[in-house]
């Protein structure tokens, strides 16, 4: 039996799994990998890539081989995925969880102080918070990193968001930000970074997901107006979404949605995209941002009306049962196709940049909540490269946090500022024209709406608070009289001045 120490141990040989294992072997680490299933481990050694690898990479039969084979402090990164989980009721909101808790207790009895996990899952970030809180009084240095780009980022190099212990951060730092995508006039920024504390990572993580939900929307509104509405044939998209991504809205989604336009089914010679059933799945971060956006009570309205277009777009027999019954207004054609293609674009930026703007927001409150220190303009920049919303926009948010580290929203910055004003006479229109042709954009018209309340200093909240005091006696506060109060009134048996 071989005496060399790897550098690393990774538990969880799915894709991802293996794709980081190689990525790691590609820029000069010593791996050991081990899986429940150990069948995976031989399968994975005996593979072209794990041939290629040669000596840097090992394999294990169980967690204490795994454990022997590593570097002090040995450092053990988990990929398991959400399949994986016990299925118990109280942690079906965070499907990993007794999985990670499982492996963490068997864990324990083989390391020793000083030694780091690091779950690099799509982890709820409060579990991230309790097992870094469990683990640092027993020595173990946890860490809880996002890894986003999917299995080709993960290969060729992810975005890495990593939060937890911060004195597990030097040991994994030249490990993290030499696999990871890089960014930057000469290529050499990495795209991960310290996010912050406990589960500041995951958090994050969690975050990047959400707004990739609206994106996503976003994006899919901006073809359904284009087709609908102006009768864009998937040529005719194909060149839009082109000359889109080579301006303010250049990104990978842009760029993937470009080419989806291209590809035809080889069966029937028909475009792939048209033959797709409109029903769309999702995975459940995009939930959790919108319910801890709730428990915050800040207003990230984007990523929850992305998430009930997919629960609606689910409802596939009940939307085809309603459109024999419920009618709206006859779908007619736009007159001037190339200027409304162009407002649309604007309406797209105008939403995009409130999506961000939501996100930021709702990762300072939970930075306050959580009491951790995070660096937004460093965070945007984590998302510039690897991840799935990766775009030029990005350091643009960077630029705004740099100028002012205290922004307390995207929107007041003067370049998002400038571009949104600009945007608002082609945002309305093609919001009226969703509206007057009953096509339907909730993203566009959410997006919208967010900006004209934050921008309103006077909502209709102060009748709200009134019938919540008349029903309920929930006080309110009164302008006229800003340091008194609070205020209570029997509506009923008050006399109204005539």
């Amino acid at each position: 039996m071989s005496d060399k120490k790897y550098d690393i141990g990774l538990m969880g040989l799915a894709v991802m799994g293996q794709n980081l294992v190689l990525n790691m072997v590609d820029h000069g680490f010593n791996v050991a990998v081990f899986n429940r299933t150990t069948s995976k481990v031989d399968d994975f050694l005996a593979s072209p890539a794990g041939k290629a690898a040669g000596d840097r990479l090992t394999g294990a039969h169980s967690l204490a081989e795994l454990v022997s084979k590593l570097e002090r402090p040995r450092k053990i990164m988990l990929m398991i995925q959400s399949k994986d989980a016990v299925p118990a009721p109280e942690i079906a909101l965070y499907p990993n969880s007794a999985a990670v808790d499982a492996v963490i207790e068997e864990l324990l009895p083989l390391l020793e102080p000083g030694d780091i996990i690091i779950d690099g899952g799509n982890t709820q970030f409060k579990d991230t918070e309790r097992r870094t809180k469990f683990l640092a009084p027993r020595g173990i240095r946890y860490i809880g990193t996002g890894v986003s780009g999917g299995e080709e980022g993960a290969r060729r190099g992810p975005s890495m968001m990593p939060g937890g212990d911060p004195e597990a951060w030097p040991f994994v730092k030249p490990i993290f930000q030499a696999i990871s995508a890089k960014v930057g006039p000469n290529s050499d920024i990495p795209c991960a970074e310290w996010v912050g504390d406990r589960g500041a990572g995951h958090y994050v993580k969690m975050v990047h997901n959400g707004i990739e939900y609206g994106d996503m929307q976003l994006i899919c509104e901006a073809y359904w107006m284009l087709k609908q509405a102006a009768g864009f044939t998937n040529e005719e998209l194909y060149e839009t979404f082109s000359q889109w991504n080579q301006g303010e809205l250049n990104s990978y989604l842009i760029e993937i949605t470009r080419d989806i336009f291209t590809v035809k089914d080889p069966e029937t010679k028909q475009y792939l995209v048209d033959l797709i059933l409109d029903t769309a799945g999702a995975k459940g971060t995009g939930k959790w941002m919108s319910q801890l956006a709730l428990d915050l009570g800040v207003p990230s309205t984007l990523v929850t009306e992305a998430v009930y277009a997919r629960c609606i777009s689910a409802m596939k027999n009940q939307r085809l049962a309603a459109s024999e019954v419920l009618s709206g207004p006859a779908l007619t054609r736009v007159a001037d196709r190339k200027a409304f293609a162009d407002q649309v674009r604007q309406a797209l930026y105008a939403s995009k940049i409130c999506s961000y703007a939501q996100g930021f927001v709702q990762i300072q409150a939970a930075a306050k909540e959580y009491d951790w220190s995070l660096n937004y303009g460093q965070i945007a920049m984590l998302w510039r490269g690897g991840c799935i919303i990766r775009a030029v926009f990005l350091e643009r948010i960077k630029e705004a946090f740099d100028q002012n580290p205290n922004l307390e929203n995207l929107l007041l910055a003067p370049y998002f500022k400038k571009e949104v004003e600009a945007a608002q006479t082609a945002w309305r229109n093609v919001a009226k024209t969703a509206i007057e042709l009953g096509i339907p954009t909730p993203g566009f018209l959410t997006a919208l709406t967010y900006f004209d309340s934050y921008r309103s200093p006077v909502l209709p909240a102060n009748l709200l608070q009134a019938q919540r005091d008349y029903f309920g006696a929930h006080t309110y506060r009164r302008v006229n009289k800003p340091e008194e109060g609070p205020f209570h009134t029997d509506w009923i048996n008050v006399r109204t001045v005539k």
